[in-house]
């Protein structure tokens, strides 16, 4: 009997990104409009990568089981 395959959720697997040692990686939401309002430190905060942890990384890392 074959092992079965889980499908992968496509959504997510263009969301996040597994880093080399296994964490969850994902991009910060909340710079696409409405820019001229934000400060110049908070678009440079937003530019940068957030890793995901704990229960939201598990979740995730089911959605994206061969990533």
């Amino acid at each position: 009997m074959p092992k079965l395959k889980v499908k992968t959720n496509r959504s997510a697997a263009k969301r996040f990104r597994v880093t080399a040692s296994g964490k969850i990686k994902r991009a910060s939401s909340g710079k696409s409009h409405s820019n001229e309002k934000k400060g110049r430190k908070r678009m440079r905060r937003l530019v940068s990568a957030k890793i995901e942890e704990g229960a939201v990384a598990r979740r995730i890392r089911s959605y994206v089981p061969y990533k």
